[in-house]
């Protein structure tokens, strides 16, 4: 093929992204060498649920270029939401003020420049920082992401499951972690270690590797997130008086030396917001835009179950009207199964200086379109703001692959004054909501008083759970009820007849009732990573839980639960 002209590679770039509905300008293409401020690289707004992937070496601008998107993001009414872990997104909040440089760089681009501000939430995990505290319930954040915090086994994950099980079906709230000691400890005591005994007991081995993760969690500082009132992820959506979207700001400084409990935590905002929102099929707009920064840490180490939900998350969530994108620096830290629903890609320069670097550099250039670039060569000597870009337009279609001088931020690039965030959390609405831990009566409290008092019948709105009764010493049911419910929950998972042997056919008054219909296109969707999730022990797992845990697990892809004690 002919060489191109100058001119011809600007039409077809201009071609490409000459797009109808509103859109994100990124900034002005590169092409020879030069910038053409008349070739604008843009994003359709319509196509940020299609996900994202800003990639490229330290140092190389990438947090400037989320802090970019997140300011037109805002002024479009779009919520953002960012995990800031080096604490440079605070700037935000603060208005720029302009230079001769930026002046002669945004001239360049066709930029109209104005410094501003924007409506910025500050939170904090926990209250780890200045921020509004987040918390999640014990119980909100389920067995199997807290499992991955504890690093626990598959053996040890189930039995946990089993532990919710109880505190679910006896009505005792697992609020904190002194809630889940409580149980624990309950279950292995000459009182309780009958109770479990016909769903399989907990052994004493297992409950002292989970209670010696549970002090591990507590020394590290971790019992602050856990407790209420529970973070509601509605207020991620919220929008300011004057339309613009709320920029939802994570401050997470101490976090870098916690990157289990980050990435979980993260990954429990989502699977809440999957469970919460409703179908939005295509929007000319997101709902809210969900930037991961540090996006490695979000896979480090992550079980193949761990990797499946996260997978089945992102495919997903974007029909819910929500955009998500990983802000890492090689596409190589992003699993395939999840780069392939990546329809936006703003990389920045990369560095080979080792045999490794350069295998990362050609499968980085393998990911992208054909283009008239040189992308070995463009990817190495690209300059700070400058990225290689290609995203979907609005047909579904990727466009032409673009080096691009980015757009100047309009705030500050780098924190705003303590001062500014400081009285910006003390005049937040949210902090008279969420500002003061409450510890309600729970489990804690209701198994080591001296007169335990009875925990009642399931929490109203939930459904009753087969063979239970009111307290702790409820028993189990019996055989008929465990298989059938073993049964019609192994049915419910995997979407289809249970592999299980049809108990004997039980009296009337004995026979379980048939299994609530479910929509088949999620299920199918699900049942996959469930199955994964589970693994080897699903049916072991289905023998063992009963009717709530095994609802919840169909309403949360990660085993979480979407009550709140409001």
């Amino acid at each position: 093929m002919a060489n191109k002209t100058t001119a011809e590679k600007l039409a077809t770039i201009q071609q490409g992204y000459a797009l109808q509905g509103a859109t994100i300008e990124l900034g002005a293409a590169i092409v020879d060498g030069e910038i053409h401020k008349e070739a604008q690289v843009r994003l359709p707004l319509a196509m940020m649920n299609r996900h994202g992937l800003v990639a490229g070496a330290t140092g190389t601008g990438k947090t400037v270029t989320l802090h970019m998107i997140a300011e037109q993001l805002s002024t479009a009414g779009v919520p953002v939401f960012l995990a800031d872990i080096k604490g440079d997104l605070s700037g935000l909040a603060t208005a720029a003020t302009g230079s001769e440089k930026l002046t002669a760089r945004t001239e360049a681009l066709g930029q109209q420049w104005q410094g501003k501000n924007f409506p910025v939430e500050f939170l904090s995990l926990g209250g780890d920082g200045n921020g509004i505290p987040i918390r999640a319930t014990i119980t909100s954040f389920g067995p199997i992401l807290l499992s991955r915090i504890m690093d626990l086994n598959d053996t040890q994950e189930s039995s946990l499951q089993l532990i919710f099980h109880f505190a679910d079906k006896n009505n005792l709230e697992l609020i904190d972690l002194k809630d889940l000691r409580a149980v624990i400890q309950f279950l292995t005591s000459d009182e309780g270690k009958e109770q479990l005994e016909d769903l399989g007991g907990l052994s004493k081995a297992t409950a002292g590797v989970i209670l010696r993760e549970l002090v591990t969690l507590e020394a590290q500082g971790m019992e602050r997130f856990f407790g209420e009132p529970e973070f509601d992820t509605a207020e991620l959506l919220r929008t300011a008086p004057d339309g613009r979207g709320v920029v939802s700001c994570l401050e997470l400084p101490t976090l870098q030396t916690k990157p289990l409990l980050f990435s979980t935590f993260l990954m429990w905002l989502l699977a809440d917001l999957f469970e919460d929102l409703p179908e939005a099929g295509d929007l000319d707009k997101p709902k809210l835009v969900f930037f991961l920064d540090e996006a490695h840490l979000l896979f480090s180490g992550a079980s193949k179950a761990f990797l499946e939900a996260i997978t089945t998350t992102v495919r997903l969530i974007r029909s819910k009207g929500v955009g998500i994108f990983f802000v890492t620096q090689t596409p190589k830290d992003v699993p395939a199964d999840v780069l392939g629903q990546l329809a936006n890609r703003v990389q920045h320069a990369l560095r080979a200086f080792t045999p490794e670097d350069a295998k990362a550099l050609k499968a980085t250039v393998s990911t992208f379109p054909v283009s008239d670039y040189d992308l070995e060569e463009t990817l190495t000597s690209a300059g700070i703001g400058e990225a290689v870009i290609t995203v979907m337009n609005e047909k579904g279609a990727p466009t032409p692959v673009a080096l691009t001088r980015l757009r100047a931020p309009e705030s500050v690039m780098g924190p705003s004054a303590d001062d500014l965030i400081r009285s910006t959390v003390a005049s937040s609405s949210l902090l008279v909501k969420y500002g003061t831990a409450l510890d309600n009566i729970s489990a804690y409290e209701k198994l080591t008083s001296n007169a335990v008092p009875s925990t009642g019948d399931a929490a109203p709105g939930l459904p009753p759970v087969p063979g239970s009764s009111s307290g702790p010493g409820a028993s189990g049911g019996s055989p008929y009820d465990i298989d059938a419910e073993a049964r019609r929950i192994e049915e419910e998972i995997l979407g289809r007849p249970s592999s299980r042997p049809a108990p004997a056919p039980a009296p009337p008054s004995q026979a379980p009732a048939p299994a609530p219909q479910q929509d088949s296109g999620m299920l199918g969707d699900l049942a996959g990573v469930l199955g994964g999730a589970l693994g080897g022990g699903l049916k072991s797992m289905a023998r063992s839980i009963g009717t709530q845990l095994g609802r919840d697990l169909m309403r949360g892809v990660f085993g979480t639960s979407t009550r709140r004690r409001r």
